[in-house]
């Protein structure tokens, strides 16, 4: 298991080697975000501009401006609090910038609310221009990292604090846009995106393996053809996330299935109140983000079928 931030960090500090166009910012909290890995080994390509996310954003525009590959690194609740700059810098110019939030929802624990990124999807989500991501794990991030540096464009990649399980191995082939099929079943499609991804496959280990289970890996764009094909094949989609149940991937999934015909219903499970301050696992499973709150929703819609 390893947390999502980590894999971040090692693996941009690899590719600082392979390609110098590639540069980072931080935000005072390159120990938190692991930047620190990539600033050990290129300290010439490393910016630390102090607690001036605004700035740090306006830099990593002109940086990208310039020919360079900027990631630009912070909790996902401080860097996307920046929206003005990210709106006007970044997408409108179309400015090839690699934003980085880390410690994203409430899995960040004891930091409580106030640094709880569970809007930042949705807000960015609503910018042209802009791809975002979220990994399932270890082997799935450092596939996106590379992917990002790969793209031509604007992108927001929304990382753990948490650790999380493996589930994919070297082989496994990331594609932007695509969604991987871990297990297949009947009547419910449950779609997992970030730390919730480990949660859902556990849970539905929990009621027998019977549902059909999907990463999400990128919500902007959402996999189309897969939800297409979901929906006309189950009865219900079931999305899953760290993140408020409004403007992030369920409401994504809900744009979809509004635009196609279709019987199957959709059952959102995310945050719908504000964070609140505790042990990661405790507010895990205050907020029912966990394998057990998870199988707790898919009793209860099974009770609906």
């Amino acid at each position: 298991m390893k947390a999502t931030r980590d894999s971040f960090g090692e693996e941009v500090a690899a590719l600082g080697e392979k390609n110098s166009a590639i540069v980072v910012l931080d935000a005072d909290l390159a120990k938190s975000t692991k930047s620190e890995k990539f600033a050990k080994k290129f300290p010439n390509r490393f910016f630390e501009m102090g607690i001036a996310e605004a700035n740090m954003i306006g830099t990593a525009a002109g940086l990208a401006l310039s020919g360079k590959i900027p990631f630009a690194c912070s909790f996902g609740c401080f860097i996307t609090g920046r929206y003005d700059q990210i709106r006007m810098s970044v997408s409108y110019n179309r400015a090839n910038v690699k934003i980085i939030g880390t410690h994203s929802g409430v899995s960040i624990g004891e930091d409580g609310h106030s640094q709880m990124g569970l809007e930042d999807v949705a807000v960015l989500r609503s910018l042209p221009e802009f791809t975002i991501y979220q990994p399932a794990d270890d082997e799935e991030t450092k596939q996106i990292i590379r992917a990002a540096v790969e793209l031509d464009g604007p992108c927001y990649i929304r990382l753990t604090r948490q650790k999380v399980p493996n589930l994919f191995k070297s082989d496994y082939q990331f594609q932007t846009g695509k969604w991987a099929k871990l297990s297949e079943g009947k009547s419910i499609a449950l779609i997992g995106t970030g730390g919730l991804v480990g949660a859902c496959v556990e849970a539905n280990e929990k009621v027998g393996k019977k549902f059909t289970v999907v990463n999400a890996s990128t919500i902007k764009p959402v996999d189309k053809k897969m939800i297409e094909e979901l929906a006309s094949s189950h009865d219900w989609l079931v999305t899953a996330e760290d993140h408020y149940v409004t403007g992030g991937l369920g409401s994504a999934v809900a744009e979809v299935m509004s635009e196609i015909s279709t019987k199957a219903r959709l059952y959102r499970i995310g945050v719908e109140t504000f964070g609140e301050s505790g042990s990661p696992e405790d507010v895990i499973k205050h907020f029912k983000l966990d394998a057990a709150g998870v199988a707790e929703h898919l009793s209860k819609i099974s009770k609906l079928s």
